[in-house]
């Protein structure tokens, strides 16, 4: 098991809203994960999970720091986000400016964490060097 995990948005809120789908896979692919490793977030990952709470105090309760590693996001990570959004709007992506997931991917691969994320297929096409944990 790696050292950290960056834990994607949608994992997070898989297990909070408890999604009739995925809340299991979520729910078992997290506790997994704390057993062996370091859980991190990031600013990206905490601004996504927090359209869902009312209060800042509630957000803190849900993603508790002696849970959650909290990582800033490294320079060199906002580079290789504009890079990977340069190839997809190069092959014909619509939106005008970086997508969550590439600051996050950048993120997990820029310090060798392992990223648990249950959408994969945008990491796997532009971070494909990222070590992923995914269905």
């Amino acid at each position: 098991m790696p050292a950290s995990v960056l834990v994607d948005s949608n994992v997070l809120l898989d297990v909070l809203e408890d999604d009739p789908v995925w809340s299991r896979w979520s729910g078992e692919q997290l506790a997994r994960c704390a057993e062996e490793s370091i859980l991190a977030i990031n600013p990206v990952i905490y601004a996504e999970v927090s359209i869902g709470f009312q209060r800042i105090e509630e957000l803190e309760d849900a993603i508790p720091l002696n849970v959650f590693q909290r990582r800033p996001l490294p320079w060199e990570a906002s580079f290789l986000a504009g890079k990977s959004f340069l190839r997809y709007r190069r092959a014909g992506g619509k939106r005008r400016s970086p997508l969550p997931d590439f600051f996050i991917g950048a993120h997990a691969l820029v310090e060798g964490m392992t990223l648990l994320t249950r959408d994969a297929a945008r990491y796997r096409t532009y971070f494909p060097r990222l070590k992923l944990i995914a269905p």
